[in-house]
């Protein structure tokens, strides 16, 4: 009889990695065991290509939805397990595809333990013809709605079918640590989410603007953390005191020009904390053409103020779609919070769209930004936030 026995895992893009795809697989392997710290019966298993989840039955449910979280993973399927002995395998393989109201398969099976005396060809046969002779399935090898895989290894012989799909990308932290500009807005979470799936760690920087801003607004970025961090590391978050930037930028510079310059000045901060965080690049929310700093001539002269690479996994993107993505990942309600940030306090009727960069500079020299900048970056309030809302330890003790 068939025992429901695993989680299988697939790693999908790994398996391209070459020489670092161990490197990657331990990454991915850490990263299960922190998603699931908190549930005892969990345990994993780890071969050459793949990772098998042990846990209480009880939780099936939970795990399953838990591992579709987790990055890296292209794939997992529910196990079941029978002796490695020829008839019990062909039992199984019967009683698994009775199982299924299906009307095609094909099997596949791999001899993981080579001393088991059939060869995988000859399980194939094996198993299909005890599957044609007792049901009505056909055989379809270029598309089974059954793909019937079997696992020969030491300690028994796995089945499965389905596949569940999981995240992809690449495991949280193998592709190095980058600063997120986070606004509380739809877009910049989702930037954030896509970053984190191509493995890049993240800490978050928001530009706050006190009396302007309320309180509010920083509740709201903490939610969207908690969201972000679920089952994954700690975030750290950087607070930014931007009101006196934004009310010189307000005072000594055409209403045109206020936007684009705020922006420079936003990326001048996150590249001062960049190098002070160690992170490799600054990620943002941008989409080409959705507002006026979006336009390429706007993006150009906005991103002139720093040399580091500037990750815009929005860039060309519809926004339809990216609010599909925020309501796929649960930050979407959170972002909708009617609470303005130091974006739209200060929303110039007619934002240039075309910003000239000779008279960008020249406006910016009209006052002392540098010590400003200083200022704000002394007075940055940083905080590390886990899904439960708790501020723990510096994440940095995890890389």
């Amino acid at each position: 009889m068939l025992k429901y026995d695993a989680i299988l895992i697939r790693f999908g893009e790994l398996s391209t990695k070459g020489k670092n795809k161990k490197d990657f697989i331990k990454r991915l392997y850490d990263n299960l065991k922190l998603a699931f710290k908190d549930l005892e019966s969990v345990r994993f298993e780890r071969s050459r290509d793949h990772i098998y989840l042990y846990h209480d039955l009880t939780l099936t449910e939970t795990v399953i939805e838990r591992l579709k979280e987790v990055s890296g993973i292209i794939s997992f399927s529910r196990v079941f397990r029978v002796a490695s002995d020829l008839e019990a395998i062909k039992d199984g393989a019967l009683e698994f595809a009775k199982m299924l109201d299906l009307k095609t398969f094909k099997v596949k099976a791999r001899r993981a333990d080579k001393s088991f005396p059939v060869h995988s060809d000859e399980l194939n046969r094996h198993c299909a013809g005890k599957i044609l002779a007792n049901t009505s399935y056909r055989v379809d090898v270029h598309n089974p709605e059954l793909l019937l895989d079997i696992e020969v290894r030491q300690e028994g012989t796995f089945i499965y079918g389905e596949k569940i799909k999981g995240a992809g990308g690449y495991p949280l932290g193998v592709a190095g640590k980058a600063l997120v500009m986070l606004s509380g807005g739809i877009d910049s979470p989702v930037a954030a989410y896509l970053a984190m799936k191509r493995g890049i760690k993240i800490e978050a920087i928001h530009y706050a603007s006190p009396p302007y801003t309320s309180n509010k607004v920083k509740e709201k970025i903490t939610d969207i953390l908690k969201v972000l961090s679920r089952h994954r590391l700690p975030i750290k978050l950087h607070i930014v005191p931007f009101t006196k930037i934004q009310e010189t930028i307000y005072e000594q510079v055409p209403e045109a020009y206020a936007i684009t310059i705020m922006r420079r000045m936003m990326y001048r901060l996150a590249e001062r904390l960049c190098y002070k965080r160690n992170c490799l690049a600054i990620v943002n929310g941008e989409s080409v053409g959705q507002v006026a700093s979006q336009t390429l001539v706007s993006l150009r002269t906005i991103n002139a103020v720093t040399n580091l690479p500037v990750l815009r996994p929005l860039a060309t993107m519809d926004k339809l779609d990216i609010i599909e993505l925020a309501q796929k990942i649960g930050t979407y309600e959170i972002s909708i919070r009617p609470y303005i940030d130091c974006c739209t306090i200060f929303n110039p009727k007619n934002p240039v769209t075309r910003p000239d960069i000779t008279k960008v500079e020249e406006f910016e020299s009209r006052f002392d930004f540098q010590s400003l900048l200083s200022e704000a970056i002394k007075n940055v309030e940083s905080l590390t936030i886990d899904e439960n809302y708790q501020e723990v330890q510096d994440s940095d003790q995890f890389f």
